[in-house]
């Protein structure tokens, strides 16, 4: 890809071993170097400069249990609390969207991934089997029902996002909550018993009435919105008249590589706007575009 994935290529050794071994992660949150990062609900709050993430120390008066995000090449370890049961988490709420420019790629990648971690808590306080309360385990990467032991583990969605390419162009299709004049990649998540090449030719079919072929994988994003994993494709489509499902997709329209570089240069005559950085979309036709 032209660049780095955002919320790719995170910092920490995420130290599995101990994850499995109570003594060691005692010892870990016992550790006077131990950090924990800040968050406002499930925000991040920038450090003291206004950029970067805060860390502080390790509380042990909190009684929220401390979750391990990793340890860093000195082996300091660093954490981040379980949500208070009493607090309400808004995972899909993006108004931290517009702090993430301060962030570094490796401190982006790192409060993506303690993001999605803290709203899967939030989400999974009961047992999925027999309806009783569940407990924090394996230091913070799964809890455990008291009731009938039924162990739950975070879990990520997948969702295709493709380009679907015809005579030297590709569509891209727009939905009624983005920017004006935004145009993005389509997308779907991928449906229990459908594989990565299924799921993209039945969501370009759904979405705009196309029929795909020779399905390629080119790369995959985490999406912390709330807890996504973005598998970035591109297909061959049979033909180019569009169907539209405007439950969906408001608008679609088929763009040549001169089109997608003037929107990506931000060329104000461009057909329209690209998708922002952050998003695997916008690497995608960066890609194609190359």
């Amino acid at each position: 890809m032209p660049a780095p994935l955002g919320f790719t290529g995170a910092w920490l050794d995420r130290a599995d071993q101990l994850r499995t071994d109570p003594e060691a992660f005692a010892t870990a949150t016992a550790d006077p170097r131990a950090r924990c990062l800040t968050l406002d609900g499930i925000d991040f709050v920038p450090g003291d400069d206004g950029t970067g993430l805060r860390w502080e120390l390790l509380d042990p008066a909190d009684a929220r249990a401390p979750m391990l995000l990793g340890r860093d090449e000195r082996g300091i370890p660093y954490f981040v609390r379980e949500p208070h049961p009493a607090q309400r988490i808004d995972a899909r709420s993006r108004t931290v969207m517009r702090l993430l420019p301060l962030l570094s790629a490796q401190d982006l990648a790192l409060y993506g991934g303690a993001r999605s971690l803290v709203d899967w808590h939030a989400r999974h306080r009961f047992c999925a089997t027999c309806g009783s309360p569940t407990e924090l385990f394996r230091a913070g990467w799964g809890r455990r029902c008291g009731q009938c032991r039924a162990e739950h583990f975070p879990r990520v969605d997948p969702v295709v996002i493709m380009l679907a390419e015809y005579d030297g162009r590709v569509l891209v299709g727009r939905q009624r909550q983005f920017a004006p004049g935004m145009f993005s990649a389509l997308a779907g998540f991928v449906e229990p018993g459908e594989s990565l090449e299924e799921a993209v030719a039945r969501e370009l079919f759904e979405e705009a009435g196309i029929r795909v072929s020779d399905v390629t994988y080119v790369a995959s994003q985490p999406w912390p919105f709330p807890s996504s994993l973005m598998i970035g494709c591109r297909a061959r489509a049979e033909g180019s008249a569009l169907t539209l499902d405007e439950t969906e997709i408001e608008a679609a329209i088929w763009v040549d590589r001169d089109e997608v570089r003037a929107a990506l240069a931000g060329d104000m005559d461009a057909p329209f706007l690209a998708p922002p950085p952050l998003a695997i979309a916008r690497h995608l036709l960066e890609d194609w575009a190359a």
